[in-house]
């Protein structure tokens, strides 16, 4: 008779064997009791209870149909060298030759939109109500990574850090612990511990890294402006910008009234000084008039 424990791994062997047999099958087994000293191994059906798989398009699938092929004939190559060499490959196919993938792919859209409609049928108000907001949830995080991405492109300079973070950067690599949760845990006990002349010179260092970011963000929005992408500047700057052309332009307008006013007083003083003086004599003709003899009376 085999020892307890070859027999025992013997037979764990086959429920494994098994259990990679049966479950790309389409059939359902509950479970297989291999002993009473041995855990039931339990098969599932190849169908989940979730939402159907959107597919895949037609590039990805040829990079599945051919990583294998690529990695056999080289093995040291690396996987990004793999997947660049595959999209050099589909860039040179002709639209007959991928025409097969995308063919396939158009295929298995079609019964995903059938699939999802019966997944969909199936659900509550409530369910469906909470699968909307995690696709919303799903489309701001994706959003907000690609924003993050193209202000690293851009070159957006990073925030100020606090003195906490400056302490911790210099600190992290000689602190207590062997995960990263226990060192930040130890460099937070450390930093509440420290005399206050202590903490003054990373308050210092974040006062100048705080002045640094200030110069920087400045000289960045004004260059994110000048090629158009008002968009990425905060909106206290936009803020700003918008007071100050307000005020500018409210400025011109004060200044324009106070011209046309000016204009218009200068012009009607200089007609109502024509008009007084086409009313009145002028010294001379009163002059004459006193001069000349008067006429004797009849």
């Amino acid at each position: 008779m085999a020892p307890y424990n070859l027999l025992t791994a013997t037979v764990s062997l086959m429920a494994r064997s098994f259990s990679a047999f049966y479950t790309n099958t389409p059939a359902r087994c509950t479970s297989i009791v291999c002993s009473a000293n041995i855990n039931p191994v339990k098969y599932l059906t190849s169908q989940t209870s979730g939402p159907p798989k959107r597919p895949l398009n037609g590039y990805m699938r040829y990079v599945l149909q051919q990583k294998p092929v690529v990695i056999s004939e080289n093995p040291e190559i690396k996987l990004v060298d793999v997947v660049r060499k595959i999209a050099q490959q589909w860039r040179m196919m002709s639209p007959e030759q991928k025409e097969p993938f995308q063919q396939a792919s158009v295929q298995a859209m079609k019964q995903f939109k059938v699939d999802l409609q019966k997944y969909q049928a199936q659900l509550s108000p409530a369910e469906l109500q909470q699968q909307v907001l995690e696709k919303r949830q799903r489309m701001a995080k994706r959003k907000a990574i690609r924003k993050k991405r193209e202000l690293n492109v851009l070159g957006k300079p990073k925030q100020c850090r606090t003195p906490f973070n400056i302490y911790m950067s210099e600190h992290f690599q000689e602190a207590r612990g062997t995960t990263t949760q226990a060192k930040l845990k130890s460099l937070l006990d450390d930093w509440r511990n420290l005399f206050s002349h202590q903490k003054q010179v990373y308050i210092q260092l974040a006062e100048d890294d705080k002045i640094r970011y200030k110069n920087e963000i400045k000289s960045w929005e004004e260059h994110m402006i000048d090629i158009g992408r008002e968009d990425l500047v905060r909106g206290q700057t936009q803020s700003k910008k918008k007071k100050t052309a307000a005020v500018r332009k409210a400025t011109k307008k004060t200044a324009a009234k106070s011209v046309k006013k000016a204009t218009l007083f200068f012009v009607g003083k200089k007609q109502k000084s024509t008009t007084s003086s086409k009313a009145k004599p002028s010294a001379s003709a009163k002059t004459v008039q006193k001069d000349s003899p008067r006429k004797p009376k009849m």
